[in-house]
């Protein structure tokens, strides 16, 4: 520096004096300059504001806080830190072999899946109706996917079920194109079983392997399998009981065991609400994984202690629900819908005499300890009477909670929509239900209308299940949806982006570079003169 300073004073002895002089205010006449215009693209602010950077502009032409380098480093290391451990929580998840999410289309399968039981618990009940499930005296899972092909096996069919006791008792003078009605029906509805197998049992192999479900999920979906596989061997069970020698006996009516049936229909309910559930669940978790924010703020509503009697009450609706159609299990199982077809009344009153309730011709021991329950499972009369009362009772459990969940101030302010909605559809399934059930009863059980009443009461559970997948919490779904809202919280994705002391992209340096070069020119031009 102090070379320089022989060259400055030779430099400035060289120079015009006027260089030193500021001509604008040295001539106190001259008017005052218009404030300066700066031809500006009215876009620019917006450049600032969103691409640029408070580093690019001085404090004093823009007004922005100065990012220092050291504060600009700090950011980077931060931001490199948050990228590197999510680059290590995915790695961490590539090397697990499940999921933590299940994919759609698994719940898109288990929901189709779900429907084809649905259809083959409705065709089962026509099965049943047509009195064709003993048609069929055999059980041969593999061999017995095809009809009889030839006159010579369709007379070896009809020859085994001329041996059976419904064919004795009931149809002696049936003949072989009538038997073939009756076989198609047992046929179809034993194809039909084999194909919900294959439909299901496939597809989850295929999922697992290629990693689209969650670990719990596969072992929710083995069970199933289990449970499909151990239905085809109640099915038989459920036959088998209606080939025993024992009802040759006179005054028996060859039928299967009300108790098998039973089992048959709610292993078939149970398998039908296992799909429907785990397949809302899936599509739920999405749903609640989409917008993490919202997620969280629905799931406090319901998690809410004013909603905690409503929760309760929709799973013991399910229950109630459940238990409703097993009665019915049993007054179709011991064709209890053929006596007092009349409602409210049974008879000359509301229930039928004590003595009918709890005869003692149901008891098999001499002590009478079995009684009550017998009477309960056997009585046609005491069963109807039972399936009655269960009916009422979900009925009525049905609408009180719909009333609670309308006319409570505090519930209805903080139920959501979709839960309101379900309620609703509930009480119109339950009505419909209702209706169906006193016509088969009055109109001495038909065929259209007692397949209908099974298919309602399918429908009405599917509707408490539906409902009870809204109203639930599900803590999984919660702890992923907080792990979301934390990841995107770490990343500034959660919510809106301050400008302030953010480092500029590429795009931004540019834009700024380039607005801060054309302000130094129109500097330099000075102001503009006047006309």
């Amino acid at each position: 520096m102090a070379f320089s300073l022989p060259g400055l004073r030779r430099a400035a002895s060289k120079l015009s004096k006027d260089f030193f002089v500021c001509h604008q205010y040295s001539n106190p006449a001259r008017p005052t300059p218009l404030p300066l215009k700066l031809p500006i693209k009215s876009n620019i602010s917006r450049t600032i504001r969103f691409n640029s950077s408070a580093a690019a502009f001085p404090a004093e032409h823009g007004g922005f806080r100065k990012q220092t380098p050291l504060g600009a480093l700090g950011q980077n290391i931060m931001k490199n830190e948050n990228e590197n451990a999510q680059a290590r929580a995915r790695a961490r998840a590539n090397k697990k072999f499940f999921p933590r999410v299940t994919s759609k289309p698994v719940a898109y399968w288990l929901l189709g899946s779900a429907a084809s039981v649905f259809g083959i618990v409705v065709f089962g009940g026509l099965t049943r109706l047509t009195e064709s499930g003993l048609s069929i005296t055999e059980w041969k899972p593999v061999t017995g996917s095809l009809p009889p092909l030839s006159l010579a096996d369709w007379e070896s069919e009809f020859d085994k079920y001329r041996a059976s006791p419904e064919f004795k008792l009931l149809n002696p003078h049936m003949t072989l194109e009538e038997f073939k009605q009756i076989y198609y029906m047992e046929w179809g509805h034993r194809l039909w079983g084999r194909l919900v197998g294959m439909s299901f049992v496939i597809p989850a192999i295929y999922f697992v392997a290629r990693r689209k479900v969650s670990a719990n999920m596969s072992l929710r979906l083995l069970g199933i399998a289990g449970l499909i596989g151990f239905q085809g061997v109640i099915g038989w069970w459920m036959v088998k009981s209606g080939l025993k020698d024992d009802l040759f006996a006179p005054g028996s009516h060859p039928r299967v065991s009300q108790y098998r049936l039973t089992t048959h229909l709610s292993a078939a309910f149970i398998c039908y609400t296992a799909m429907l559930w785990n397949g809302l669940a899936i599509l739920r978790t999405h749903s609640l994984l989409a917008d993490p924010a919202r997620a969280q703020a629905h799931l406090k509503a319901l998690s809410s202690p004013a909603l905690s009697f409503f929760r309760k009450s929709v799973a013991g609706l399910a229950i109630l629900v459940f238990t409703t159609v097993m009665s019915g299990g049993l007054v179709a199982g011991l064709d209890a819908g053929m006596i007092y077809n009349e409602f409210p009344r049974m008879g000359v009153g509301l229930t039928p005499p004590k003595s009918e309730l709890w005869s003692s011709f149901y008891s098999r021991k001499e002590d009478g300890s079995d009684l009550w329950w017998r009477n309960m499972l056997e009585n046609p009369s005491l069963v109807q009477l039972d399936h009655r009362i269960m009916a009422t009772t979900t009925f009525t459990a049905i609408l009180s909670l719909w009333a609670y969940t309308r006319f409570n101030a505090k519930v209805r302010a903080i139920l959501p929509n979709t839960c309101r909605k379900g309620m609703l559809g509930v009480v119109h399934l339950v009505l419909l239900q209702v209706a169906l059930g006193i016509s088969t009863l009055v109109y001495l059980v038909p065929t259209p209308i007692a397949a209908a009443h099974q298919a309602g009461a399918l429908a009405l559970l599917t509707g408490v299940v539906v409902l009870g997948s809204r109203t639930w919490i599900p803590s999984r779904s919660w702890r992923l949806v907080q792990n979301r809202l934390k990841i995107l919280t770490d990343s500034g994705l959660a919510g809106p982006r301050p400008n302030r002391g953010r480092v500029p992209g590429i795009k931004g340096k540019v834009e700024a570079v380039g607005l801060r070069k054309e302000l130094d020119a129109m500097r330099s031009r000075g102001p503009p003169k006047r006309a």
